[in-house]
């Protein structure tokens, strides 16, 4: 079964009807939004007829958000509605502030939770965060469009969330790997019952084969999807007939995918490792070519499950230093400041590993005079910047390489 009849689209009609709907969305919003305008200097939206055609538009990075959104408050001239008329104003680390519009599903995170097998009905435990960010609305509306109530829990009170659990039986699970395996060792350690819940919908983290394989097993049937604050689901796992999961990540129908090669805008052959650029089709922020910092390829022949949309591989890291920890992103230049506000270390490296089927940060800092009082201060501005919890470790001057890496991220992809 399938959400709707898009799904099942001949590639050529979707193909068509995509870059249609690219063309209309451009017109309607380019007068309103300067950033687009810029970008669309000197291309002629009707010669837009092809994946090849849209290659000569120039990528605008991700990267670019915080500086235009600076110079350009409060969404960097990329909205073609003004912030009066929207329905939320988030935020998210960088900072990059982005907007939520009066549009059913307008994350498109319907598909996802309807292919990990939730439908009308179906009660949803979200544990992603509803404050300031998006991410717990991503899962909101999506829950919303398809009839299924939500409990909005966050990321935090397991002991509290285990007492909504027992009483309004969620059937669904939305939120991060590493946080539903929290809930369910409490669970566990509480002598709670949790077993209402059947399937999950999860992202922002690692999912390794190990720990899907564990979930499983305590019978929750787990599948992700890939999203971003800006674009919401771009891609989600899917599966057969008989439940199984099959390789692979489904692209979303209402965004417009290509891999190309890192720091260019040059679509690679399918198959080949590049870089996720995403067009956006919604009237209200309608981002167009954003390059997503993320690395990817896409998959030959079609999927099992009946959908004709094309597939990646999902995510498989990162084209530049910018990487995701327990579902919020760290950036080079946060690194940078942690190191800035302590002018006894020199040379800095952030090492996000797994430890225990959870996300890890060690900040590896150099200093002539190591001591535990100047690693806990470290420690504590490391928190404050992220807003995120790591080690510190301090080595030696000139012990760390000169490779120019501010962040290492040594996690096994999944």
């Amino acid at each position: 079964m399938h959400y709707d009849r898009l799904e099942t689209r001949a590639h050529d009609l979707r193909e068509r009807t995509l870059l249609k709907d690219l063309r209309a969305v451009m017109r309607a919003a380019r007068p309103r939004a300067p950033a687009l305008r810029r970008q669309l200097q000197g291309v002629k939206l009707d010669d837009i007829k092809s994946r090849t055609d849209l290659a000569m538009i120039p990528v605008f990075r991700k990267s670019e958000l915080v500086q235009l959104q600076n110079d350009e408050p409060p969404f960097g001239g990329l909205t073609a509605t003004r912030a009066t008329a929207m329905k939320r104003l988030l935020l998210s680390p960088g900072p990059i502030f982005e907007p939520d519009a009066h549009v059913k599903d307008w994350w498109g995170a319907a598909r996802a939770l309807y292919a990990a097998g939730i439908r009308r009905g179906d009660i949803v435990l979200n544990t992603f965060s509803y404050h300031m960010s998006p991410g717990g609305h991503i899962m909101d509306s999506g829950a919303c469009a398809l009839g299924c109530p939500v409990i909005p829990a966050g990321p935090s009170n397991t002991e509290q969330q285990l007492e909504a659990i027992a009483h309004y039986k969620p059937r669904a699970y939305c939120g991060t790997p590493d946080f539903l395996k929290i809930i369910l060792d409490k669970a566990v350690e509480l002598k709670r019952n949790f077993k209402s819940i059947e399937t999950a919908l999860v992202s922002g983290a690692a999912l390794p084969k190990t720990l899907r394989d564990e979930l499983g097993e305590r019978g929750i049937a787990v599948r992700q999807c890939y999203a971003t604050a800006e674009l919401g689901v771009i891609a989600y796992e899917t599966s057969n007939a008989k439940g199984a999961l099959l390789d692979g990540m489904m692209v979303n129908e209402h965004v417009v995918l290509e891999i190309v090669r890192p720091g260019t805008g040059d679509p690679v052959p399918p198959g080949e490792v590049g870089e996720v650029v995403v067009t956006r089709l919604t009237k209200d922020y309608p981002l167009l070519r954003l390059a997503t910092g993320d690395l990817s390829a896409i998959m030959p022949g079609k999927s099992a499950c009946g959908r004709t949309n094309t597939r990646i591989r999902g995510w498989m890291g990162r084209a530049d230093q910018t990487t995701k920890v327990k579902g919020m992103f760290v950036h080079p230049r946060q690194i940078a400041e942690v190191a800035n506000r302590h002018p006894d270390i020199g040379r800095v490296r952030l090492v996000v590993s797994r430890e225990g089927e959870q996300d890890k940060m060690t900040l590896l800092a150099e200093c002539a005079r190591p001591d535990e009082a100047l690693a806990r201060a470290i420690g504590e501005t490391l928190q404050s910047v992220s807003k995120l919890k790591g080690s510190v470790v301090l080595a030696k001057t000139g012990s760390l390489p000169n490779d120019g890496k501010v962040i290492a991220d040594e996690r096994p992809i999944s």
